[in-house]
């Protein structure tokens, strides 16, 4: 009996969601063939085989755009997947490949839990030193002396750039040896879409993603307790020194307005997790989770991306409208 076996390429998963991993600036028209990358073994029993794992059992599979409607959201890329049984409950243009901004600092978040340790203490360099106009800071210095925790609150609250290239100096000794190890773990979560020069995001024509990998990335950190924490707060007390031990503190406060309550939350869903990202390329941003209440105590978690929305308050129109969907 012949069995079909899908390859896992060990650069990680995804390889066979459909559309993903654009590498033009453009949406991709079936980028990626099953034929290409399955073969033939002629020496497994059907027994065997059904013990193979399901690739991307517990992943969300876009697979159809044209069942949403595109009118829900005139942003250019909208998505909403359910992480309590993986499904998809809206879907636009989720593989175009598009600039990230500040949602970057997902995945520099993920890689200082996941390989960091969080009570590091790290001095700050000049790396840290950000100059560029409109860039956020969470005003740290060269020479002060903050613990990679600390470093978390500052890089996700008030999205400091500055945070991220401390942490990414700290881990990897230069921005560009964080870079690789970020492209390294985009690789290993299947987010072949994706490809970063910097930890914080702004802009470069080479730093890029799509609304479906950041979900990988985002549903990844989402594992760890700590990034729920960090990035579930909406204020957090820093207390740390700077180059002549001097005591500095400061409170570093967080962006998404659902959760500081600029913005109305849909009735019966509850906002426990999220990032912003703007730049003048990217446009507005935001990825974030939301955990709906049913009767019983049982609670389903969902993911909701918004990419290149045209302004502060379009940005929050357009979630709330793919949102919505999940109560109505």
């Amino acid at each position: 009996m012949k069995i079909r076996l899908i390859l896992l390429p060990l650069c990680g998963l995804g390889l066979l969601l459909s559309g993903c991993g654009g590498a033009s600036g453009k949406a991709l028209e079936k980028p990626y063939s099953f034929e290409e990358r399955t073969f033939e073994l002629t020496d497994l029993s059907l027994e065997e085989s059904q013990r193979l794992p399901l690739f991307a059992a517990d992943l969300c599979v876009v697979s159809d755009e044209e069942a949403y409607d595109s009118s829900d959201v005139d942003s250019e890329a909208g998505l909403l997947l359910s992480l309590s049984d993986n499904s998809v409950l809206y879907s636009k243009n989720a593989f175009e490949r598009l600039y990230p901004a500040s949602t970057t600092k997902i995945m520099t978040a993920l890689i200082a839990i996941k390989y960091g340790n969080l009570d590091d203490l790290v001095t700050v360099t000049e790396e840290a030193v950000i100059t560029e106009a409109g860039a956020t800071l969470c005003g740290i210095q060269p020479g002060d002396v903050l613990t990679m925790r600390q470093l978390l609150y500052g890089l996700m609250l008030p999205s400091g750039n500055d945070a991220g290239a401390a942490i990414a100096v700290h881990m990897s000794q230069s921005l560009e040896g964080f870079a690789a190890l970020m492209n390294q773990e985009a690789a290993r979560l299947g987010a072949t879409g994706t490809h970063f020069v910097n930890p914080h995001g702004l802009h470069d024509e080479e730093h890029y993603t799509t609304a479906y990998d950041l979900y990988l990335i985002y549903q990844e950190a989402l594992k760890y307790p700590v990034f729920r924490e960090v990035t579930g707060a909406t204020a957090y007390p820093a207390e740390y020194v700077d180059k002549d031990g001097n005591p500095v503190s400061k409170t570093w406060e967080g962006g998404n307005w659902y959760m500081t309550g600029r913005e109305e939350t849909p009735q019966g869903l509850a906002v426990f997790s999220g990032k912003t990202g703007t730049t003048k390329a990217a446009g507005c941003c935001l990825v974030m989770a939301s955990r709906e209440e049913e009767q019983g105590g049982e609670e389903k978690e969902y993911v909701s991306i918004i990419m290149k929305a045209e302004n502060r308050n379009n940005l929050y129109d357009n979630m709330t409208n793919i949102i919505s969907k999940i109560v109505n």
